[in-house]
């Protein structure tokens, strides 16, 4: 709820900083208003968080971001950028990087329940414990695709630094007071943080990149997002259990 109900505010306030360029003002938008399904799962699971109810809510998150962006875009960028923004790229990343993958993880788990100790158990066994240089290679080829674009405009995409700064301050503080309103237990109250902060740069890439050459640089906006998000993940991993230790 928090992430379709009070995080949109914010992004939609801090996209006014680059409302003068139209492909950065897509940019911002387009990343700050849908929560990571990814490797969120991870950077929780890392801060001792409950990654595995954040995982069962990913489906859920997904279908939110479908059903509200393109009235969070015609409400901050107009219906001419809704216009142009195509819908294709961002179903077929649901369909990879969603509906494929969680469509093996079932399968897998229905092969552990019914032989516990067969093939399945062994595969999220190993799964399991390559998650973290997966999601490490899978990152690493996604921003490295986009680097020396983002290199090539460094000097008008620096104006995005403190503005992915300030959206990762506020939404620490909203995941915060989320999770105290809420009373949710430490490990729940740790994935709410990590999910408010965390922005889906990997699904919506592939819509950025089918934008128009007028907004060109949308995905670097988006590529730029991730590099300050990954910085600051690094830092939320040891002061998330530190704001919400371990009654």
């Amino acid at each position: 709820m928090t992430n379709v109900v009070v995080v949109p505010p914010i992004a939609i306030g801090l996209s006014r900083w680059v409302a003068d360029d139209r492909g950065l003002l897509v940019g911002v938008l387009l990343v700050l208003l849908t929560p990571c399904i990814d490797y969120v799962v991870v950077f929780t699971g890392l801060a001792g968080g409950a990654r595995a109810q954040l995982l069962a809510a990913t489906p859920l998150l997904m279908v939110a971001q479908l059903l509200m962006l393109p009235g969070y875009l015609w409400l901050a960028a107009g219906p001419e950028v809704l216009a142009v923004v195509r819908a294709g790229p961002f179903v077929h990343a649901f369909v990879v990087l969603v509906l494929v993958p969680l469509a093996a993880a079932a399968l897998v788990q229905y092969r552990r329940r019914r032989r516990p100790d067969g093939a399945g158990a062994r595969v999220e066994q190993a799964l399991a414990g390559a998650m973290v240089p997966l999601m490490a290679a899978t990152l690493a080829a996604v921003v490295g695709s986009q680097i020396a674009a983002v290199g090539e405009q460094a000097l008008t995409l620096v104006r995005l630094v403190p503005l992915y700064g300030a959206f990762v301050v506020a939404a620490v503080v909203v995941g915060l007071l989320a999770a105290r309103v809420t009373r949710l237990d430490v490990p729940a109250a740790r994935a709410v943080v990590f999910s408010v902060t965390t922005r889906n740069s990997l699904v919506v890439l592939p819509l950025a990149l089918a934008l128009p050459g007028t907004l060109a640089l949308a995905p670097l906006a988006v590529v730029t997002q991730t590099l300050v998000e990954l910085v600051a993940l690094v830092v939320l991993v040891r002061l998330v259990p530190r704001l919400v230790p371990h009654r």
